[in-house]
């Protein structure tokens, strides 16, 4: 937090301008607006998560699209990339929605009018990073299917590849990048007064900047959904959960570490398996 005292030229770049209680009003009105949006989005994301493990579970009775048994062609690289990319909006947008609300306030106290397309390019440019990290993991699954390491029911057949994932990701709990980034998330009015940019490409490149720091943070986390199942609900929920309590809660950097351990242990524990 020190270095953004250190940037009055930016905190100046900020500061609010004079309101009336009819603009406070009008702001009050539109923040609602997009809270419902982001609700609404969330929501929306969810029920298509809900849907599919419940479809994956009774495939006897529901004619799914689901990617083939045998080598993937587009269409199967498609859907696992659609399947990710709403997975990621519903797992990431709920802890960016504390940040975006707080830019559309800021935006709409610095200029007037309506802060709506500035805030929803910002949500664009974060959600086109958790795309983009989408496709990745879209073709570490396709590999992954190819070497038969993947069941059809998306889990890790390998008792030393999900320890092996287990245990990176729980190091990376400890290392400074992850410390870093989780700085960044866990402060947004920082991270505003930091990377403030005026104009709708601003608005853009702040949040593929904040994007990029959720990603660093949680990247790894992500790829644990490979060893307890990509559509697993429960467990989609309780990393979802986490990583709103690490952003939000006092004792996050700490209770990061300890993550990390049991993490570290969980696949310890799994790799001895193939003993």
């Amino acid at each position: 937090m020190a270095s953004i005292w250190r940037s009055p030229k930016r905190m100046a770049s900020i500061r609010p301008s004079a309101t009336t209680p009819e603009k406070w009003s009008r702001a009050l009105i539109e923040n609602g607006a997009l809270a419902a949006g982001l609700g609404s989005i969330i929501l929306l994301a969810w029920a298509y998560l809900f849907y599919q493990a419940w479809a994956m579970e009774h495939m006897d009775v529901v004619d799914m699209a689901m990617p083939g048994m045998q080598d993937w062609g587009i269409r199967d690289l498609s859907l696992v990339f659609t399947m990710w990319i709403i997975m990621m909006v519903g797992m990431m947008a709920p802890s960016a929605t504390p940040m975006v609300l707080l830019f559309a306030r800021i935006q709409k106290q610095r200029h007037g009018g309506r802060s709506m397309p500035a805030s929803g390019l910002f949500l664009l440019g974060y959600l086109l990073v958790w795309s983009g990290f989408s496709l990745v993991v879209t073709l570490i699954e396709w590999a992954l299917h190819h070497a038969l390491l993947i069941s059809p029911m998306m889990v890790a057949t390998s008792p030393q590849l999900g320890g092996a994932v287990l245990i990176a990701a729980g190091i990376y709990q400890w290392t400074p990048a992850k410390q870093a980034c989780l700085a960044h998330c866990r402060s947004p009015i920082g991270f505003l007064l930091n990377e403030w940019q005026d104009g709708q490409r601003g608005a853009l490149f702040m949040g593929v900047r904040h994007g990029l720091y959720c990603t660093g943070c949680c990247w790894l986390l992500m790829l644990v959904l490979f060893v307890v199942g990509v559509m697993n609900l429960l467990w989609i929920s309780l990393l979802t959960a986490y990583v709103l309590l690490e952003k939000f809660l006092p004792q996050g950097p700490w209770g990061s570490k300890i993550a990390g351990l049991a993490l570290m242990g969980w696949g310890v524990w799994m790799a001895g398996l193939s003993g």
